[in-house]
């Protein structure tokens, strides 16, 4: 099982923003954006700056995905 974030890449895109403005107004690290960028696994507290930040809910950022299995 593993975590796709590219909801919130593409979410950055329609909010005409970039991964450095996401960790300033999320007031999360530059690091935890590079976890996210390489699909690592974040907290949940994480999740919610970022959610808070971008006024969206967490299907809206992110997906599991189930290896093995097509959608």
């Amino acid at each position: 099982m593993a975590v796709s974030y590219k909801k919130l890449w593409k979410l950055l895109i329609d909010h005409d923003m970039k991964k450095k403005d996401l960790a300033k107004v999320a007031d999360i690290s530059n690091y935890t954006v590079t976890k996210m960028s390489k699909g690592e696994n974040v907290t949940v507290e994480t999740l919610c700056k970022i959610c808070v930040a971008l006024n969206c809910n967490m299907e809206d950022i992110m997906e599991i995905v189930v290896e093995g299995e097509e959608k």
